[in-house]
């Protein structure tokens, strides 16, 4: 039995869950939990997403076949809490993001051991995207008022040159500006589109997690932002990939590669990994050897 499923039905609670911060131990980069929890009626994956801090294409990745929008009442469907956390190197303090999982993780310190924090996120859509690279915070606001990019004044010519601080505002209630022309890590008022490919180039959290993040975060932090479709991990004596559905042509070379770097190929199991690939669940699946070797 994978030891990373618990098979226990988890009772949707009245608050939504707070972003995950998970110690980083020694011998393991597999943070959190597959769970499983059972729809009940009227509610959305969508719900369910924000509910357990996911984004919409976690959850319906992991639920494939589903109805993300009328799921079957009564059905068990998987909450993909669990990650391969990413390759960082060891006294890496900062944000990483990645695109390819619409997931942003926050690196810290608490004396002599490590922590990870990480939230799901909303996206540039294509045409728009996020860019890669290395960044820093460069200023941190506290309600924000949005200053509409001549860009998007075309598109919607409606919209007013500023929007200030409130319900209406499309930065939320706190933001982060990189060190890469005008894009920011911040809130939002349309918490449908975390989890999706919907801003302008921005990074949007959920309305709940952004005063988090902003609480941990100061002017200078680092942030990196990566396109990683595969990630690999270890614990223990098992072996964990996690795939991610992003258009992605070769992601069995680039597993192959991530692997062989590791020197964990010998130690796989292809057909495992074959699978894993094809279902591109995005969430940790051993591709240990049968016999462990």
């Amino acid at each position: 039995m994978n030891p990373l499923i618990t098979f226990l039905l988890v009772i949707l609670s009245s608050v939504y869950a707070s972003a995950g911060t998970y110690p980083l131990e020694k011998g393991s980069s597999i943070v959190g939990r597959v769970v499983k929890y059972e729809v009940r009626g009227g509610e959305s994956l969508i719900e369910i997403a924000r509910r357990f801090d996911l984004g919409y294409n976690e959850i319906t990745d992991a639920n494939p076949g589903v109805d993300p929008f009328i799921p079957e009442k009564g059905r068990t469907i998987d909450i993909p809490t669990s990650w391969v956390s990413p390759e960082v190197k060891p006294h890496y303090n900062g944000i990483l993001i990645n695109l390819s999982e619409n997931r942003l993780y926050y690196f810290f310190r608490k004396g002599k051991r490590r922590f990870v924090m990480t939230f799901p996120i909303g996206i540039g859509d294509k045409g728009k995207e996020t860019p890669m690279g290395n960044f820093r915070v460069i200023k941190t606001v506290k309600g924000p008022s949005w200053h509409v990019p001549e860009s998007i004044r075309k598109e919607q010519p409606w919209l007013p040159k500023v929007v200030k601080p409130g319900s209406n505002n499309p930065l939320g209630s706190h933001a982060l500006r990189l060190s890469s022309g005008n894009v920011l890590i911040h809130g939002t008022n349309r918490p449908w589109g975390v989890g999706r490919q919907v801003s302008h180039g921005c990074i949007r959290l959920y309305p709940e997690d952004i005063p988090e993040l902003y609480r941990m975060v100061t002017k200078g932090t680092k942030v990196t932002i990566v396109r990683n479709p595969v990630k690999v991990g270890v614990s223990g004596q098992r072996i964990f990939v996690e795939v991610h559905e992003d258009g992605w042509k070769d992601m069995y070379y680039e597993a192959l590669r991530i692997l062989k770097d590791l020197k964990l190929f010998d130690r796989i199991d292809p057909k495992r990994l074959n699978i894993a690939l094809r279902d591109k669940k995005g969430v940790p699946v051993d591709i240990t050897w049968a016999s462990g070797r």
